[in-house]
This record gives structure tokens, sequence and C-alpha cells, in this order.
């Protein structure tokens, strides 16, 4: 083994609390949606992250920010990192609110497909007979999901429709952002991204919070928030980014195939969500579409 690189139990224990942290964010973040207005957590999430993410990316530079040679990568990197992580994350949240847990974990795994789409519109992936299979599977099991929409807990097409609007942002984020991160690391990426989406956010959340009795918020609801920022927002992230540098792609990514598995028994044993036989059939179908795409 490399002299200063992690054990491989090492790398697969932080992905497992990756797995954890994102999996269980569906259901923290429908505990916070009780109390919370929608538009107004997403700020709050995205202020508490920026201001944890300066921090960590000075230490990681020792004191010293990242010398910018040429000025047009951090105004690309401000423009995807808000379009890519801050609309990812404002979707997400209304998708969460109008949608079952459940639904939300399945929609988000179709990340890698939608990220393979993109790239090949952009002639940056080459598209095969077995890949458009995949893609066809998973598409006809997101079809298939909408058939149980009546039956889970609070699913509805709106927010089906901003779940999918979420993973869509983040694929063109990751698509368009790869020219970049080959020359400025994903911990440069993630601070822009959320330092420059929580300045142009602030307008929103001042206002929204000065509306809003913030002093009637329950514990449970300010844990909620904080465990969105800090863990699924930047925790999660660093460990994601860290085990890139150590592992293949494929092999990080491939810890998404379990997110609606684990996201499901928590919204099972926490939200009293109910799963049908088209639910858990559409599940499959768009796992199994994302397996074969991102394999051929």
């Amino acid at each position: 083994m490399i002299e200063g690189r992690p054990s491989k139990a090492r790398l697969y224990f932080l992905l497992s609390l990756m797995l954890l942290f994102w999996s269980l964010n569906f259901t923290i973040g429908k505990v916070a949606l009780r109390e919370f207005p929608s538009l107004l957590l997403v700020g709050l999430r995205t202020v508490i992250a920026g201001a944890l993410m300066l921090p960590i990316y000075f230490l990681q530079h020792r004191g010293k920010p990242e010398v910018w040679k040429n000025t047009t990568d951090f105004w690309w990197l401000l423009v995807l990192g808000i379009f890519g992580v801050i609309l990812n994350q404002l979707f997400y949240v209304l998708g969460l609110s109008l949608t079952s847990v459940v639904h939300a974990a399945i929609i988000t795994t179709l990340s890698p497909v939608l990220v393979l789409l993109f790239a090949a519109l952009l002639k940056q992936e080459n598209l095969t007979v077995l890949k458009i299979l995949g893609m066809t599977i998973a598409a006809s099991g997101v079809a298939v999901i909408q058939l149980s929409k009546n039956e889970a807990a609070g699913a509805t097409l709106l927010g089906d429709c901003f779940a999918f609007l979420s993973v869509l942002g983040f694929a063109i984020f990751t698509v368009k952002s790869k020219q970049f991160t080959q020359r400025h690391s994903g911990m440069t990426a993630m601070t822009i991204a959320y330092v420059g989406g929580a300045i142009a956010l602030a307008p929103m959340t001042i206002w929204m919070g000065s509306r809003f009795e913030l002093g009637k918020v329950s514990a449970a609801a300010w844990l909620s928030l904080i465990y969105m920022a800090v863990f699924a927002a930047v925790i999660a992230y660093l460990i994601y980014y860290y085990a890139l540098a150590y592992l293949p792609a494929s092999r990080v990514s491939a810890v998404s195939y379990l997110q609606p598995v684990v996201a499901t028994l928590f919204a099972l044993g926490f939200l009293g969500e109910r799963i049908s036989t088209v639910l858990i059939i559409g599940g499959i179908l768009v796992l199994t579409g994302v397996l074969i795409t991102e394999r051929a």
C-alpha cells in the first residue's frame, strides 16, 4: 500500500457514512419541512453550508486561497455552482415537500443516466445500443412509479418533476464542470458554489426570515436543518471527493444504487410511508436501467 494512502476498509467505511447521510437526508428533510417553508429552508441550508465550507477551504490551503491565473475559471465555476448545486438543492427541497421519500429517492438514482445523456449531447460520450436500452428501461421505471403515486404517502406528479429537475441540474453541473475540476479541486468547486449560492440567495433568505416566526420553530426542526447543511450538504460531498481520489468513479457512484433502498427503510420506520408492488417494480426497473447504462 502506498504511504499516505488510506486503507480500503477506511474508504468503504467513509462511503458507508456517505450513503447513510444522503439516505437519511430524505427523512430528515421531511421533518424540517413540517415547520420551515421550503424556500427559506433552502436559503438557510445554503448559508450554513457556505459558512462551514470557508474555514475548511482555508485550512486545506493553509490560510492562502488558491491563486487564480485564469479568472474565467472562477466565474464559470460560480455560475455552474449556482446552477448545478444551488438549483439542485432548491428543486430537491421543493420536490421533497410535494412527493414521498421513496419517489424522491428512486428519481435521484437517475443521476448517472442523465449525466451520460447530457455528456452525449455535448459529444463527450458515445451512446451505444446497450446504453440506450438501459436509459429506456430506467425511463419505463419512472413511468411505472407514476402509477403508484396515489398509493404512496404524499406523492404527486409535480413533486416528482421537481425531484427530476434537481437531478438534471446536478447532472449538467457534473458534465460542464469536468474541464474545470481537472484544474481545481472539488473542495474549491464546492466552496465557490455554496458561498456564491448563499450570497445569491441572501435577499430571499433575509426577506422570508423576517416574515417568518423563527422563534416558534422546534428544536427538532432546527436540528434537521443543521443535519441537512452539515452532514448531507458538506460532509457527504467531502467524503465523495475524497473517495474519488483513491477509487474508480464507477465504484464510488455504485453506492447510489443502495440509496433508495436505505432511504425507503428510513421512511418506512420513521414516517410510516407505504410501498406498493407497483412502486417496487418501478424502482427495480429504474435501478436495472441505471446499472445497465453505467456498466455498458
